[in-house]
This record gives structure tokens, C-alpha cells and sequence, in this order.
């Protein structure tokens, strides 16, 4: 069985678990979420893999570009990433880290995005199944009105990734 190295991130935000899987990231999750623990153990699941903690080279890289993120020094990360779902969920991570630094979308346009216009609800699963947040940006996806909607790591730390890239997108 292999293994998929794991440490603790305390964000500004709050706390996160970076996960890497053979040298890619596949996890970096709010730890306070309700699908943490579901989310581990799919990980673990599909990837024929138990999590240990340690703290690898990309581990490291990563909560080095997320204290860049946060400190307004980074726009877009350089990682590795090993996104796990099925191809539908892959293309809707896709759309996302194609939203830019500082700008939102709404699921609707997503969805349409990916040539998917009837499948919302389903774009909308696929966002909320994102265990790569910040690094691929569903904080980014706000409702048709303009408001915020669930996010994993609570509405607070949306807001507040929202307010970070809208206060330095600028500068």
C-alpha cells in the first residue's frame, strides 16, 4: 500500500491539510470541514493509499505559496496537483483554476463553461467536492445573485479569500 504524506497548514483562514501523493498534491482541505474525514478516506480509497503524517518537499513548497498567497504575493500557484474524481469533476476543476486572481463566476457560468448548461446542480457538487481549495479556486464561485454559498471551509473563510484578492488584485 502506498502512502499519502500529510502535515497541517494554519492559514489565516483557517486550518488546512496538505496532501501529497507521490510527489503531486491531492489534498489541501479545510480540516474543520464536514467532508474532511470523507474526503480523506476516498483519498485513501482510490488512491490505494493510508495517510501518514510527514512533511514532504512538496508539502513544504505548497504551504510556502499559500503564506505567499495569503501575504499578497502570489497570484497563481506552481504545484504539482493530482485532482482525484471522475472526468466530469476534472473538467469542472479545470473551469475553475481558470477563474482569475480577484474575479468571480457564478456555477451557471461554469457550467457553461464546460459545455455542460443543464448540469448546475452537478457543477455545483463537483465544486463543493474540491479537496484542492485555494490552489483551485472554488472560493471564486459565488450565487446568481452575487452571494455567498457554502464553501468548505465555512463562509467566513470565503469571505475573507474574496477580500484578500479583492483588496491586492490592484496592487
Amino acid at each position: 500500500m502506498d502512502h499519502i504524506s500529510f502535515q497541517q497548514y494554519e492559514s489565516p483562514a483557517g486550518t488546512m491539510i496538505i496532501g501529497d501523493y507521490c510527489g503531486q498534491i491531492c489534498m489541501a482541505d479545510w480540516a474543520e470541514s464536514k467532508r474532511h474525514l470523507r474526503n480523506k478516506d476516498k483519498l485513501s480509497r482510490t488512491l490505494n493509499a493510508r495517510f501518514i503524517n510527514r512533511n514532504t518537499a512538496i508539502t513544504e513548497r505548497t504551504v510556502t505559496q499559500l503564506n505567499e498567497y495569503f501575504n499578497g504575493q502570489r497570484r497563481e500557484f506552481d504545484l504539482p496537483l493530482l485532482p482525484v474524481g471522475t472526468e466530469f469533476r476534472k473538467d469542472v476543476w479545470h473551469a475553475l483554476a481558470g477563474i482569475g486572481y480577484g474575479r468571480t463566476t457564478t456555477y451557471a457560468e461554469t457550467a457553461m463553461r464546460i459545455n455542460a448548461p443543464q448540469s448546475v446542480r452537478a457543477v455545483a457538487s463537483a465544486i463543493g467536492d474540491n479537496m484542492i481549495s485555494i490552489i483551485i479556486p472554488c472560493h471564486r464561485v459565488i450565487g446568481r445573485s452575487g452571494s455567498l454559498t457554502g464553501y468548505a471551509g465555512g463562509l467566513n473563510a470565503k469571505s475573507a479569500l474574496l477580500a484578500l484578492e479583492a483588496y491586492t488584485a490592484d496592487l
